[in-house]
């Protein structure tokens, strides 16, 4: 590889501040993904890694830091949030010129603690690393998690827990809470500077100048954004805090705490014990993407000369949201329904369905899966259609046609993943590593949801909706 450095270093101290991570000395590294070590041409040995994320070494004496931003949590402004238990201890650049930043999540407080202990639990973190690992393979653009060192250490959350460090890759830690943190400080050089950052690196195709170029900037953060939705209710995920402060502008999907994968079928579901509202539940999310890049066109404002005029500009390119997510949701339904073209008489089917799969509880990801594999010339066990959607599949297999389920069946195993990170699947290794910080049965579950798309026989618990999952909760790592 090219080698580190330090990156953002042009926004100054203001924006990152020099924090040094906590000293974990008898700190074990449990899992490593050494996939994503090869595939970024990282040489770090096992030993090298686990200094740098217990914070007894530092990479080739770079200065770790703790970025600032502000945000809006749940609508709510606040003012001075940043890295509180985090630390960007380098950034590097791949051999095909590519720049990812190395960022560890429970290394210990800083200035932005706001009185927290700065610390992770185990769990969360082995959340993390399923969740990525599983989003990336689902085709969902999202951060990566490279490695979970236990601290050794006991952290308080509800009880006390097992303490950990996790060890996250991005192409960039830009959020919207950072431009909102330059606009509240009514910083425009800071700004200027961050947004020329964000185009060289993440957008460097916009090649338009002056004020044209902010808007251009602008229209592409809304498009990534709007995909990533798509991509996330595709295949069942539900974030649980889209605050600003979690908004990557360059369209990863970042912050695995209270996040989970919808099992049983509704718009309304909600996983998250701080969505008391369900302000982020699974229907809200296009809803939310958007408002968050309307907090984004606020603080861009702050570059702009003739300030109406510009008002009006964001808010036509923020008006194309919702016509680019319509456009997007209507494939979404057709490719999952393996309909080669969309026609007016679909919506009444697809409505018949959701419909159906609510009143009846029927899981998302197993119905749709049972679908795709009713398809297939020899159909495998093991995903049944339900009893409840007989007369709506004759409807559906009509529409589909005779001559077209070959080309139909396609569509839909790229769309309808077979298995998914099920939420008591993650429940269940949470608990085992909490009580060994080891599992025999993980590395063979984790090497299958590196294949969602691959319908074969799985064991039942893999694929089995939860039969709690209404009292099912996730928590903040904090």
């Amino acid at each position: 590889m090219s080698g580190f450095f330090s990156r953002y270093t042009e926004l100054g101290d203001i924006y990152l501040v020099p924090q040094q991570p906590k000293q974990f000395e008898q700190a074990q590294l449990i899992l490593t993904n050494a996939e994503l070590l090869t595939e970024l041409g990282m040489d770090i040995d096992k030993q090298q890694l686990r200094g740098y994320l217990a914070g007894v070494s530092k990479i080739e004496n770079i200065e770790p830091v703790a970025m600032a931003y502000c945000g809006h949590q749940f609508g709510h402004f606040n003012p001075q949030l940043g890295d509180g238990r985090a630390h960007l201890i380098a950034s590097f650049v791949t051999a095909q010129g590519d720049a990812y930043d190395m960022h560890l999540k429970g290394s210990g407080a800083t200035v932005f603690s706001r009185g927290g202990d700065g610390l992770c639990a185990l769990g969360p973190a082995i959340r993390e690393y399923i969740m990525s690992h599983a989003m990336h393979a689902l085709g969902v653009p999202t951060t990566r998690c490279l490695a979970v060192l236990s601290t050794n250490q006991l952290v308080m959350r509800q009880e006390q827990e097992p303490g950990a460090v996790v060890c996250r890759i991005a192409r960039s830690h830009i959020r919207v809470g950072t431009f909102q943190l330059m606009a509240m400080k009514k910083d425009v050089d800071a700004m200027k500077t961050l947004v020329e950052l964000c185009i060289a690196d993440q957008f460097n195709d916009i090649s338009s100048s002056g004020e044209q170029r902010i808007f251009d900037f602008f229209e592409q953060v809304c498009l990534r954004q709007c995909a990533l939705v798509l991509e996330w209710m595709q295949v069942g995920f539900i974030h649980g805090v889209m605050n600003t402060d979690n908004t990557l502008i360059n369209g990863e999907t970042i912050d695995y705490g209270p996040c989970a994968m919808m099992e049983s079928f509704s718009f309304d579901a909600v996983f998250s014990s701080i969505d008391r509202q369900g302000r982020y539940a699974f229907g809200q999310q296009p809803n939310i993407a958007s408002w968050n890049c309307g907090r984004l066109a606020e603080s861009l404002m702050l570059l702009m000369s003739d300030k109406d005029a510009a008002l009006e500009r964001f808010s036509a390119i923020l008006s194309q949201f919702a016509e680019e997510f319509n456009k997007g949701y209507q494939q979404m339904w057709s490719n999952k329904l393996g309909l080669l073209s969309w026609q007016e008489s679909d919506q009444t089917l697809l409505s018949e369905l959701l419909s159906l799969m609510q009143q009846n509880k029927l899981d998302y990801t197993n119905t749709f899966a049972a679908l795709t594999n009713s398809l297939q010339p020899t159909p495998l066990p093991g995903y049944a259609i339900p009893e409840a959607l007989a007369d709506w599949v004759g409807k559906w297999r009509k529409r589909v046609g005779e001559s077209n389920l070959p080309a139909a069946h396609s569509i839909m195993q790229s769309a309808n993943p077979a298995i998914i990170p099920r939420n008591g699947m993650v429940e269940h290794f949470i608990s085992e590593f909490n009580l060994a910080k080891h599992s025999d049965e993980f590395t063979q579950w984790l090497n299958a949801l590196k294949t969602p798309y691959v319908y074969q026989a799985y064991p039942a618990q893999w694929l089995a909706t939860m039969t709690n999952e209404q009292a099912y909760q996730t928590f903040c790592g904090t």
